[in-house]
């Protein structure tokens, strides 16, 4: 007989557990249903993010980043270190243990909140009186009814055309996280937040590495004073990047070869030990049986919702990187909550404009709100304030001033309008940033808030005031 809950949820990663832990919080029978499994084939909910991408890929961005110090800048501090070695199998078990934390917390959090957890695949299976079926395929088979369903089955990897993953030769982000020996040549197909994060990791550890990207522009959605320092900064550290790239074959053999058309027409071709492909990602519906049911799926495999997350079926939402909007985690997260919390007859409350976005290379880059092509683009009179990290005092004495922050503000109103920091700790001071657009301030607002002395967030409060041109120490 099957089990009948208020809301069941396919799919535990940022979207879907947050979904479900909220959801019982707001006193609703939840399920949830999460296929991902661990080597020895037991639960492991949190879904690429926490498997394969956001957290694992952090730990190993850790990791190298203190080889690279210890290796070139402990030396400034007066730290001497001699007979400097990596041990790779230890560093991809401290990833992997990380994971596994994370997998074990979010296990907990369903046992505290009485979230019943099934591992399999979920899938529907048709609806009557009220009730949506979602079956279970696992260790043991299980059907749920459920008045609420909340798909949230996240993306995978765009293979290259005729050229699939093996995590051998050709990686996704899981395989570039778990080579098992560092290469002495790494290719990346990619220079977005995947492809550059991999790629720095590989570079400290001892790689050379080499990225193509199609787009004429590096990192064409980033402002583009950030992306300009970014290269910089990125080709002075070893990584050599190529845009405006048309790749052409790829031929596998005990190495990989891949041949291209450059910027300038010039045929070239790069001989790499592994090749990491990182062009985009699909999101995940095959499966589900939404055929079954008449669930709307646009023609990239999307799952069709409104602003509110409902789609064309009553009682089925859909939440993350299986529906429109940046393929984040906490854009994820917040979809998640929000939908839990209409189900409930609350408000639940999303705001794109206002989702941060960050690439956890060194320096950090961060972002929320509009470039200032964008601006241009549409129009809008705007001033813009910046201020280096050279000058800011914790900056140096962390020994790491690359990079500024930069605030960009309504010419008449002075709200402000978006925030770009390139510079240590981006993915922090980004939240201020946040805060202050989310309540509708203005550049000055930021100006007159005291922030502590020394401190990185002094970089935002200088680059407020530079926005009236009345920086204080630059």
């Amino acid at each position: 007989m099957a089990q009948t809950f208020d809301v069941v949820v396919i799919g535990a990663g940022p979207g879907g557990y947050i979904a479900a832990i909220r959801a019982a919080q707001l006193g609703l029978k939840t399920a949830c249903i999460d296929a991902w499994s661990t080597v020895d084939g037991k639960p492991a909910p949190g879904g690429t993010c926490t498997n394969v991408g956001c957290i694992p890929s952090k730990a190993l961005l850790q990791s190298s980043e203190n080889f690279e110090h210890a290796g070139h800048s402990f030396a400034d501090h007066g730290i001497l270190v001699k007979g400097l070695t990596i041990d790779l199998d230890r560093m991809l078990k401290r990833k992997d243990k990380v994971v596994k934390q994370n997998n074990d917390g979010i296990l907990y959090l369903f046992k505290k909140n009485k979230v019943q957890f099934f591992h399999g695949q979920g899938s529907f299976g048709g609806g009557a009186a009220g009730a949506w079926q979602v079956n279970v395929s696992g260790v043991v088979d299980e059907s749920l009814l459920a008045k609420h369903v909340i798909v949230a089955t996240g993306s995978s990897p765009r293979p290259f055309p005729n050229v699939p993953f093996d995590n051998q030769l050709i990686l996704d982000n899981a395989g570039a996280l778990s080579i098992p020996d560092i290469p002495k040549k790494l290719g990346i197909i990619g220079a977005g937040v995947i492809g550059l994060e991999m790629g720095s990791v590989w570079r400290r550890l001892g790689a050379e590495v080499t990225v193509l990207e199609a787009m004429p522009d590096f990192l064409g959605a980033v402002d583009e004073q950030v992306a300009k320092e970014a290269h910089k900064i990125f080709v002075k550290q070893g990584l050599q990047i190529n845009t405006g790239v048309k790749v052409g074959k790829i031929i596998l053999k005990k190495n990989v070869t891949v041949d291209y058309v450059n910027a300038a027409g010039e045929s070239k071709n790069l001989v790499v030990d592994k090749l990491i492909v990182s062009i985009g990602r699909l999101p995940n519906t095959a499966g589900l049986s939404y055929e079954a049911i008449g669930l709307a799926v646009d023609d990239r495999g999307f799952i069709v919702v409104d602003d509110d997350c409902k789609t064309n079926l009553e009682g089925i939402w859909a939440v993350g990187d299986v529906v429109r909007g940046p393929m984040l985690a906490h854009k994820a997260e917040e979809e998640g909550v929000a939908v839990a919390e209409r189900i409930a007859g609350k408000h639940g409350h999303v705001d794109f404009n206002t989702v941060p976005w960050v690439i956890y290379t060194s320096p950090e880059i961060s972002w929320v709100g509009k470039t200032e092509q964008q601006l241009r683009q549409e129009n809008i009179k705007y001033r813009s304030g910046v201020f280096p990290f050279m000058a800011n005092g914790r900056a140096r004495a962390l020994g790491d001033t690359s990079g500024f922050v930069k605030i960009l503000a309504d010419e008449v109103t002075d709200r402000i309008l978006g925030v770009h920091i390139i510079g240590p700790m981006a993915s922090e001071l980004i939240a201020e940033a946040v805060v202050a657009m989310e309540f509708g301030a203005a550049s000055e607002d930021i100006a007159m808030i005291c922030h502590a002395h020394p401190s990185l967030s002094e970089a935002m409060k200088e680059a407020a005031l530079a926005v009236d041109q009345r920086a204080l120490n630059f």
